[in-house]
Formats: C-alpha cells, structure tokens, sequence
C-alpha cells in the first residue's frame, strides 16, 4: 500500500498559455519506498474565504456573494474554484509536477468576482486529490490503488500573481456578458453619440446616472 502525500511548494504565470493560466508546483511524497509507476492526479481547488481578512473596499464588492461583513460568521463558506487533472510520471520517493489553474475572467461566476474584489495579500487555497496511483512491483508488474481521500494541502497563492496571470492575456481588461437587446441598444447610443469606443459610451452613461441620482 502506498503513502502518498501532498504540498504546494510555488506558484507561477504560464506566459505562453493562450487564456490566463496559473501553475501550481505540487511535490509528490511516497514514504513506503514503492516505485509508482504513474498518477492519474485529480484535485479540487477550492477557495478557503474564512483565511483571510477583507478590507472596507474588498467587503462593498463581496457583498454580492456574502452579504454585509456582519453577516460573514454565517456566510463565509469555501468556494469551488476549479478541477484540473494531471499526470504524474513515474518516480521513487520524491518527484513534483506543475498543475495547471486555468483563470476564468468570466463575471457570472462567482469565483471570479471573488477574486477580483481582492486588492492585495493572499487568497487562501485548498486542494483536494483524487485519482489512481499505478504502483509496480517487483516482479515488473503494474497494481491500481486509488490516490486516498485524505490527500489534500494548503497554499497562500499571492493576489498579485493571479492578477499577472489575467492581466498577461486581459492587461486592464475586465469582461461581463450582456444580452443582445442590451449589446443592440449600447451599440445604438454609441453611434447616435459618436463616442469612439465602448468605454467612452459607458462613462457617459455613468455621467448621466450621476447626475440623475
């Protein structure tokens, strides 16, 4: 039986991605001295929000996904960020592998606007594994044994570098979905104004709602 465990040792911007993506270094840990063949890696990246404090300006734009800061004792609950998978190649003892984070942009998901709101510090990750560890034995041959439910780590993923990673594909950018009668009509007073771009139109927008406030 194997004894598998788990950490994330670092964290970096994959440049060459053609949508933002995060690598997260995880080193692999085998202390029954068998040979794995292979890991099929599964891992659930879950977003630990109760490890962290929220600034003034972070708690005004959270309070979509947690209510007014009073209400965080109750509210505050893990969220789901993302499932990757990933192959790990055969080693003894010791060995690690980047998994790859991709980074939606994507303001209807509620990672996403949670990530955003942040200004600076950490954003408090878990993982949890899963998957089928192939282990050979001596006499060449190759045995399944499921990667064991307990697997899992933390790691303090730097605001920055999430921020790095998005703006490396969206640099100051932001995105949101709107229906097409929506899009249409933006698109109408764009041209009835002769406002040259879309946030030209929607500053003014914004001016015109100031006002009628």
């Amino acid at each position: 039986m194997t004894d598998l465990s788990f950490s994330v040792v670092g964290a970096s911007v994959d440049r060459h991605a053609v949508a933002p993506l995060l690598n997260l270094r995880v080193r692999v840990g085998e202390a029954s001295g068998a040979t794995v063949d292979a890991i099929a890696l599964r891992a659930q990246v879950q977003l630990d929000v109760r490890r962290r404090r929220y600034s003034p300006n972070e708690s005004e734009l959270l309070v979509e996904l947690f209510g007014e800061p009073a209400r965080y004792a109750d509210t505050l609950r893990p969220m789901l960020w993302t499932h990757v998978a990933q192959m790990v190649l055969a080693f003894e003892g010791e060995t690690e592998v980047d998994l790859p984070i991709p980074c939606s942009y994507d303001f209807d998901i509620a990672a996403h606007k949670y990530l955003a709101s942040l200004e600076d510090g950490i954003v408090p990750l878990e993982l949890l594994f899963s998957g089928m560890v192939f282990v050979q034995s001596p006499s060449g041959s190759v045995t399944p044994e499921f990667v064991p439910w307990n697997c899992e780590a933390r790691f303090a993923l730097p605001v920055a570098l999430w921020r790095e990673a998005v703006d490396a594909a969206f640099p100051n950018a932001a995105w949101i979905r709107v229906n097409r009668e929506l899009f249409d009509e933006l698109r109408r007073y764009k041209i009835a104004t002769g406002l040259p771009t879309w946030d030209a139109a929607l500053e003014r927008l914004c001016d015109v709602a100031r006002v009628n406030q």
